[in-house]
């Protein structure tokens, strides 16, 4: 089956909106699809890490490998699940933004890391989950994306960061990376009791149009409670307001952003849906050594035809 990698960061520098979240059960949700899904953890934070059951571990990360100290393939990560890997994150990113602010290709260099897994065509999706800040290592993130999906919450303040935000958007597709696509804006946390909530999401309905998520994630005491757990929400709790928001929300995903050439995208109906909605254990030897060796083959690939020219 012919697909086409897609790499999508989700971002907004405005912390406390529910990105990571979003990043891990948007992933869990497709790989529950049968996409295959690799996160990247590029907050030093490492809540994607702890939140898909990992560990933080010095020198496994994406750093050693933007240093040129270790290959991608090295560094990506099985979870307990099948087709969700990760790259994690570790404490030494948050000496990105100054290690690497005077390198020449800052801008490129999370694209050139990601090349040799792009081009191998092991994944669906490649999800970055990027430090809530305008610095160099979202900016790097930006660039080497194909889209940006910003998740804020239906509030006042909420409107500066996604000015912010969607005008880093643009300045990066004039200068630096034209093909940067607005992917899509998505509520989170929402009170659909509020007035406000409502004010705002019209508002920003009216502003973005189709780029505004139909999908909206409620506020969910299940959804707080599954990172204490290393279990994202779709799996620790499936019958949970939270998990049946994420899991809608991966469905219109897939119809947005469909990787499969000879399998168009389609909104399943819900109650067809009982089976994909249990955690599927991987065998993560075989899924690790996989995703490695298909890396590994197009890092070697890139290598030759580097020496040829």
């Amino acid at each position: 089956m012919e697909r086409r990698t897609k790499i999508i960061a989700i971002a907004n520098q405005k912390g406390g909106v529910g990105k990571t979240t979003t990043v891990v059960n948007l992933a869990a949700a497709l790989s529950a699809r049968k996409r295959a899904v690799l996160v990247v953890d590029l907050d030093p934070q490492a809540h994607a890490t702890l939140g898909l059951g990992l560990e933080k571990q010095q020198g496994v990360s994406l750093y050693p490998v933007l240093l040129g100290e270790k290959p991608i393939e090295d560094v990506i990560q099985p979870t307990k699940w099948n087709n969700l890997n990760i790259i994690p994150s570790e404490v030494d990113l948050a000496g990105a933004e100054l290690e690497f602010g005077m390198r020449e290709d800052r801008l490129e260099m999370i694209r050139n890391a990601l090349a040799p897994v792009y081009e191998s065509g092991a994944f669906d999706y490649i999800i970055l989950d990027c430090p809530p800040s305008l610095g160099i290592v979202m900016t790097s993130s930006l660039v080497a994306s194909d889209g940006v999906l910003i998740p804020i919450q239906a509030e006042f303040l909420a409107m500066d960061g996604l000015a912010l935000i969607t005008g880093s958007i643009e300045r990066i597709r004039q200068s630096v990376n034209p093909s940067l696509d607005l992917n899509g804006i998505v509520f989170t946390m929402v009170n659909s009791q509020a007035k406000l909530t409502h004010d705002v999401m019209e508002e920003v309905r009216n502003h973005f149009g189709d780029k505004v998520y139909e999908t909206t994630i409620p506020r969910n005491v299940r959804v707080s409670e599954a990172p204490s757990m290393g279990t994202p929400v779709v799996f620790l709790e499936p019958r949970s307001k939270g998990a049946e928001s994420y899991k809608a929300f991966a469905w219109e995903f897939m119809a947005k952003n469909p990787t499969r050439f000879d399998a168009p995208a389609r909104v399943a109906e819900p109650a067809t849906q009982a089976a994909a909605d249990e955690p599927v254990k991987a065998d993560n030897a075989v899924a690790s050594d996989n995703v490695a060796e298909a890396v590994a083959d197009s890092s070697a690939e890139n290598s030759a035809a580097a020496q040829e020219s």
